[in-house]
């Protein structure tokens, strides 16, 4: 199942997760850390992500995405027989598919693993945890 979670880039991630939960969204405490947060809301997420290590994305942009149960194998074969082209990446947070809609527009789409991303905000803060 797809779970649609927009991605908003910010330059302060725990004065936008305030704003947001100002607004009715429900921060996931497993899903929290200094450069992350991801709020659910009744039907959707939204992720709050520092835009000083989101690989050049402007604080302020948002970028379409969403969060899978499914392996991204799976994904992939259904894109593949649509003769859709795509890739599979390692992130910080665990693996993400990206492809192109019919637009030009890039979607990701995230298989996402708290341990990798936990050890990746440890190893951003210097840490071992």
């Amino acid at each position: 199942m797809l779970t649609v979670q927009p991605i908003r880039y910010v330059s302060d991630v725990e004065a936008c997760r305030k704003f947001y939960t100002g607004l009715g969204l429900v921060c996931r405490p497993e899903a929290h850390l200094d450069v992350w947060a991801q709020l659910a809301a009744d039907a959707g997420a939204v992720g709050i992500h520092d835009f000083r290590v989101s690989k050049a994305r402007p604080a302020g942009s948002v970028e379409l995405a969403f969060v899978t149960d499914e392996k991204l194998e799976v994904l992939a074969q259904r894109l593949r027989e649509l003769d859709y082209d795509y890739e599979i990446f390692d992130e910080d947070f665990g693996r993400s598919l990206r492809v192109v809609d019919p637009d030009g527009v890039t979607i990701q789409i995230q298989e996402i693993d708290m341990g990798v991303a936990t050890a990746s905000a440890a190893a951003l803060d210097g840490r071992q945890d």
